[in-house]
């Protein structure tokens, strides 16, 4: 009778007693099996490299490396292939050692044909069963895996969202804060500059009678301070309403050369050393060439301050088909954490002297051409600015 073709597979003998080959080899045959035997260890392991067989029989008892010693190396070296011992001796200690060692079962000689095939089309089965699952848990693995990566990439762009809102939500505050104040300040200057214009006026008047010089030296500090008065007016408009501006043809690393010029006495003063990182210069751009120097001359002056005693100041300028990137890096201490959300309001400094409104006209600008700027890094390495300019106006 041939079993049922799932039980159909391949089976090694290896036995050291040719009666037990010739023997096992015919009732496996006619159960349909196919059957491969070796009368030693070593030659079975290499039979075992070439043919896969799912079964192997193997005899406790053989001269070389015995049955106990082969088992081992076939459990490790063939995982998949399951073994079932033959052997004479059938004491409990020899039995436990066997299946401790790896083996699926063990038969004890002489053995009844009808049992030998029962046992292997049990192991057979089990041996299916196994190797399914085996197979489920790498699917399994496989999968979590999968999930877990799904997860990770889903956390990720949750997370770059997140950024994204909470970016878009502190401009949207930020232009809120922008109307609010420009509101105020177009009252407030009006309020302030009425009665200050009174106020130097008058004091106009007490100077031109005034013969005394150190009240005259009074007088002139008196008109000194209202002139500030009026500049940090002037300088609140102009964070929120655009001045006067003539429109043309800029060529921004000209801009850069020019504004550099400007602050060398000062770089020099404060042996800063100044970098031109220039990869790509961008085409000329239709702005206000005041306005541009305007966002330069604030953002090196902060450099500038921050590296009193040595340092690099480099402004990087690059561009691709559509924006045109400028970087402005120092090497100073960093701007603090606590302090990051604030720096482009009106007002915010940290300096023992200034209005705080540098940042906030750069801000105003650069949001005049459809750019955008954002502090890139501020650690403990220094600080760069980054800001990206549309090549034409939006």
């Amino acid at each position: 009778m041939t079993p049922e073709n799932e039980n159909i597979g391949t089976i090694l003998v290896i036995d050291d007693e040719k009666i037990i080959l010739d023997l096992t080899v015919i009732i496996l045959k006619n159960r349909g099996y196919n059957v491969h035997t070796a009368a030693d260890a070593r030659t079975g392991l290499e039979l075992i490299e070439k043919v896969r067989p799912e079964i192997v029989m193997l005899d406790y008892m053989m001269p070389g490396m015995d049955g106990l010693g082969a088992l081992k190396e076939i459990r490790t070296r063939f995982p998949d292939t399951y073994v079932i011992m033959f052997t004479g001796k059938g004491s409990e200690e020899i039995a436990v050692e066997m299946m401790k060692a790896g083996a699926s079962d063990y038969i004890l000689k002489p053995f009844n044909n009808k049992d030998l095939i029962d046992r292997i089309d049990n192991i057979l089965k089990i041996r299916r069963v196994e190797l399914k699952n085996r197979e489920l848990l790498r699917e399994k693995e496989f999968l979590l895996a999968e999930i877990a990566a799904w997860n990770r990439e889903l956390e990720a762009r949750v997370e770059e969202k997140t950024r994204a809102l909470q970016k878009a939500q502190a401009e949207i505050v930020q232009a809120e804060k922008l109307a609010t104040l420009g509101y105020l300040s177009a009252g407030m200057a009006h309020e302030i500059r009425n009665p200050l214009n009174s106020i130097a006026l008058f004091i106009q008047l007490l100077k031109s009678g005034m013969d005394d010089p150190e009240k005259n030296e009074y007088i002139d500090k008196c008109i000194k301070e209202i002139d500030r008065i009026d500049g940090i007016l002037r300088k609140l408009l102009d964070t929120v309403k655009r001045p006067k501006y003539e429109i043309g043809e800029v060529e921004v690393d000209r801009v850069i050369d020019a504004t550099l010029e400007v602050f060398k006495p000062q770089t020099e003063q404060h042996k800063i050393k100044v970098v031109r990182d220039y990869r790509r210069i961008p085409p000329a751009i239709q702005a206000d060439p005041l306005e541009m120097e305007q966002v330069f001359s604030n953002l090196f002056l902060n450099a500038i301050h921050e590296m009193p005693s040595q340092g690099t100041l480099t402004v990087q300028l690059d561009h691709d088909d559509s924006t045109m990137t400028i970087r402005v890096s120092d090497s100073g201490k960093g701007i603090p954490r606590e302090n990051l959300a604030g720096i482009f309001d009106p007002f915010f400094t940290t300096k023992n002297c200034g209005t705080g409104m540098g940042l906030a006209v750069v801000l105003r600008i650069v949001k005049t051409y459809f750019g955008k700027i954002e502090v890139e890094k501020s650690d403990s390495t220094g600080t760069t600015f980054s800001i990206r300019i549309p090549l034409t106006s939006a």
